[in-house]
C-alpha cells in the first residue's frame, strides 16, 4: 500500500468519524411559538432571534434542523426539546 493511499485510508475513517448529526425539529398543533422559542433557547443556547426564526420555519415548512454537531453534544439537548413537549429527532 502506497503512502497515498494509506492517506486517503485515514481521511476516509476520520471523516466517518467526524460525522455531524443534527437534531431536527418538528410542527405540531400543541405548542405556541413563546413554548418552542422558550425550549430552542434553553435547550439549543440560541438567542431569541435565532430561535424566532427556527419557529417560523418550522411552522410554514414543517421542520427545521435548529442544531449541528457530535451525538455526544446533541443527544442530551434533543431530550431536553422532548421532554419541554417537543417533536424532535437526530439525524
Amino acid at each position: 500500500m502506497s503512502t497515498r493511499e494509506k492517506y486517503d485510508e485515514q481521511v476516509e475513517v476520520a471523516v466517518l468519524e467526524d460525522k455531524e448529526n443534527v437534531i431536527v425539529l418538528f410542527n405540531d398543533d400543541v405548542n405556541t411559538f413563546d413554548d418552542v422559542i422558550d425550549a430552542l433557547v434553553y435547550a439549543c443556547d440560541h438567542t431569541p432571534i435565532q430561535a424566532e426564526q427556527c419557529a417560523t420555519l418550522v411552522h410554514y415548512k414543517g421542520k427545521c434542523t435548529v442544531k449541528s454537531g457530535s451525538y455526544e453534544d446533541l443527544e442530551p439537548r434533543c431530550s431536553m426539546l422532548l421532554e419541554a413537549g417537543l417533536s424532535a429527532e437526530i439525524s
